[in-house]
């Protein structure tokens, strides 16, 4: 039988956010990271919204699978109304990841880019596929997984909970080893550090929640540029204690009615719960990833995006911006991203326009103007307000 034997996790607002707007669920047998994005504090609203639903139960379905799915369902559909119903919560959304801890195995089901990985003796392997445009390109060969780390559109992801009325997450159930460590978090963490660094970290085999602090501070030092949460659980199969892989069919018990733990304000959040630790050999991790094999769509960039336009995906339209300058010259605040489709369709909107020219400014801010970094709706909104200050010199974002 599997049972979780210890888990820790911490959530931070890193450097260069007001606000945090992650949540996470820890409470076993169900664990769940949720990244919120959307101005006027939405993203917060999303994120909490996904996480209560989840800590309410599984949905209906006669496997695990599509229980959970059906619950991350469930949550789309009421942030989807909470969003339609509010004009300053427009287009929020929220990327959620979790884990059912069953009796003989695992079951995963998530939609975005926060992820689920696996450390098993001395391996780091990732269970999940980010619905972003980055790891699409990456997938398609057109960037490297060191280049994705820093690519400007690492942001865009192509599915979330809220900005349509359906979506279909993804699920899985894998096997489970005594021992298995796993780790849920938000892109704050994956953006910032590699893979290898992770695993790193995890190699030292620290009590968890010192690997907790230890993770966080390693994508803080890196820049720390969003949210970071990070959820680790330990399994411990009882009973047989050298039993390899479990990989029969579970159904799971209901969860009832779980704690909620949110990250709220610019603390940090901690909640670790341990029963015992399991020792595991702490060799020299090799970083490695399990992908599901995707036929390709095409290496051109604009098709790419079409693609995901076509399918439903019109996402960054509604909650993410970017900073440009009009017909005009004058410094401007976009909505969506700086792409345009070949049939002459915008991926952008105009939502602000400020009352400074692109040729008054010095040629420093002006390639901040001109480099189209995808940014929040606040980020955006304050870089321009520091501009029409004079103050984007002495420390902008």
């Amino acid at each position: 039988m599997l049972r979780v034997a210890e888990h820790a996790e911490l959530t931070d607002t890193g450097r260069q956010r007001r606000a945090n707007e992650d949540a996470f669920l820890a409470r076993a047998p169900l664990f769940a990271v949720a990244d919120g994005m959307g101005g006027a504090q939405a993203g917060e609203v999303a994120s909490a919204t996904a996480i209560e639903v989840l800590s309410g139960g599984l949905g209906e379905g006669e496997s695990v699978e599509q229980r959970l799915s059906e619950s991350v369902r469930q949550a789309n559909s009421q942030i989807h109304a909470l969003s339609v119903a509010d004009d300053e919560r427009a287009g929020m959304g929220t990327t959620v990841t979790a884990a059912y801890i069953g009796e003989n195995n695992v079951t995963l089901v998530h939609v975005g880019d926060s992820r689920c990985y696996r450390w098993r003796d001395g391996a780091l392997e990732r269970l999940t596929d980010d619905h972003s445009l980055v790891e699409e390109m990456v997938r398609q060969g057109q960037l490297t997984e060191e280049q994705a780390l820093d690519h400007p559109q690492r942001s865009i992801i192509t599915r979330a909970l809220g900005p349509e009325s359906v979506v279909e997450p993804d699920a899985q159930t894998v096997g489970a080893r005594d021992g298995d460590l796993l780790l849920l978090c938000s892109d704050g963490l994956s953006t910032m550090i590699s893979d290898e660094q992770i695993a790193n970290v995890l190699a030292r085999d620290e009590p968890l929640k010192a690997t907790t602090h230890a993770l966080v501070a390693a994508a803080n030092e890196a820049g720390g540029r969003d949210n970071i949460t990070v959820v680790l659980m330990r399994l411990e199969v009882l009973g047989d204690p050298d039993a390899s892989d479990i990989e029969a069919t579970q159904v799971g018990l209901d969860i009832g009615q779980l704690p909620v733990a949110k990250a709220t304000g610019s603390d940090a959040v901690v909640a670790a719960s341990v029963e015992r630790r399991v020792p595991r050999d702490p060799r020299a991790p090799a970083a490695k990833r399990r992908r599901r094999w995707k036929p390709g769509i095409g290496t051109v960039l604009a098709l790419v995006v079409a693609a995901l336009l076509l399918s439903g995906v019109y996402f960054a339209s509604q909650a993410i911006y970017f900073i440009g300058a009009d017909r005009e010259g004058f410094v401007s605040v976009y909505q969506g991203i700086p792409y345009e489709l070949p049939l002459g369709i915008n991926l952008y909107r105009e939502d602000y326009i400020s009352g400074i020219n692109l040729s008054q400014l010095p040629i420093s801010e002006r390639t901040t103007i001109t480099e189209h970094s995808l940014r929040s709706r606040s980020d955006a909104d304050d870089l321009v307000r520091q501009l029409e200050l004079g103050r984007l010199g002495s420390g902008a974002p």
